[in-house]
């Protein structure tokens, strides 16, 4: 019977998917190749049916309670001078809908996990599969078996590159990469974000309520670059060299790159994968499905992809074969809406050309005139939604 379950990624979905294991009976153990759990990183969205699972986690008042608390945009051109302003807490309702920091969401559904056994400052190199189970070779842990090998481990997936091949048959690069890290408010900002666009760039600052200093954003389109994932040196040359030209806070953000201490940097690309599952590996969150940050779901999936495989594992007595079908089954219509939004976002966050700007704008200075509504646009709000979670624990 199923018991003994590996989790790779201690981010977003592996600690949810721990956390419904241990509840539905099983034995989970997680593996991150950091050496412990990271803090920082940029806003993240909880709306739709992922505020549902965080409801039945217990966590969902915690999540409210830690809200960035964002209030609005303004949008600067060459000289820093407002061109353009959005008042997010005038037009939009939404109180379901939770943007949080991302390290706070890790750190609570850490907490959760209360008992759970984690590998911390290590990967596994090696996943051999047999009959009655999987043994895993770790870099510094001796080897040991499991029943199933979950990846959780974002776009960059171990367990995906050796259980179902190199990254690159599976990512579909959209255009962009993006760069967020921490730095000084040096703008004084109020729960606010203040960007200027070039056409194909985007440089700003964003402070959250939650936040003692701000973040920083760049991000510019390009063809898809090379790097290594794990060498900031050579992201901050490409940084570099994509706003060597630009001016307002631009070389202030470049310089603080250098001394953040959770700079991030990596392309904006999607994963699609035909299925999720390969004997008794299968994969969950970014690392099965990412949406990409301009989705805005990526966080929403992990949670909801979390709690459907676990439920089914639970529905099936530990039947995996069956389970996972039933979980691709449950999530695929879902996921695919929600990876169709991620195009339109950046249209409007890095428009191309000096005309799309202008457009962009002028949208936003409409916005103004509109009534409140209750909440996100109806093809996000749809896609959110778009999955009708099962009551596992009561069996219904």
């Amino acid at each position: 019977m199923t018991k003994n379950i590996l989790i790779s990624g201690a981010s977003i979905a592996g600690p949810a998917l721990a956390f419904w294991l241990r509840k539905h009976g099983f034995n989970p153990t997680v593996v991150e190749r950091a050496p412990a759990m990271r803090d920082g990183g940029y806003a993240v969205d909880v709306r739709g049916a992922s505020v549902e699972v965080a409801e039945r986690m217990g966590i969902l008042a915690e999540l409210q309670n830690a809200r960035t608390g964002m209030r609005g945009m303004t949008v600067v051109g060459a000289a820093g001078r407002s061109v353009a302003e959005v008042r997010m807490d005038e037009l939009f309702g939404g109180e379901r809908d939770i943007e949080i920091m991302r390290g706070t969401l890790t750190r609570i559904l850490h907490e959760r996990t209360s008992g759970t056994e984690y590998l911390f400052g290590d990967s596994i190199t090696a996943i051999d599969q047999g009959a009655d189970g999987v043994r895993v070779t770790f870099e510094h842990h001796a080897p040991r078996e499991f029943d199933l090998v979950v990846g959780a481990d974002g776009l960059h997936s171990n367990v995906r590159r050796l259980a179902f091949g190199p990254e690159p048959g599976f990512r579909r690069y959209l255009g962009y990469h993006v760069s967020i890290f921490s730095t000084d408010n040096f703008l004084d900002l109020d729960r606010w974000t203040t960007i200027r666009n070039t056409p194909g760039k985007v440089a700003g600052l964003y402070q959250a309520r939650t936040d003692t200093g701000a973040k920083a954003i760049l991000g510019f389109k390009s063809p898809e670059l090379r790097f290594d994932p794990r060498d900031p040196q050579t992201q901050i040359a490409l940084l570099d060299k994509a706003f060597a030209d630009e001016g307002w806070i631009a070389p202030r953000l470049l310089d603080a790159a250098r001394r953040a201490p959770d700079f991030y940097f990596d392309s904006i690309a999607q994963i699609r994968l035909d299925d999720w599952t390969r004997g008794r590996v299968v994969l969950v969150g970014d690392a099965g499905y990412c949406p990409s940050p301009l989705s805005g779901q990526g966080s929403s999936l992990a949670l909801v992809g979390a709690y459907v495989l676990a439920g089914e594992l639970l529905a099936t007595d530990g039947d995996y074969r069956t389970a996972f079908r039933r979980y691709e089954a449950e999530m695929r219509n879902y996921v695919t809406l929600n990876q169709k939004i991620a195009t339109d976002s950046a249209k409007t966050l890095i428009p191309k050309t000096a005309t799309g700007l202008w457009l962009r704008n002028q949208a936003f200075r409409l916005m103004r005139y509109l009534p409140r509504t209750s909440g996100l646009p109806k093809e996000i709000q749809h896609a959110a939604n778009a999955i009708s979670l099962r009551d596992y624990a009561s069996g219904s």
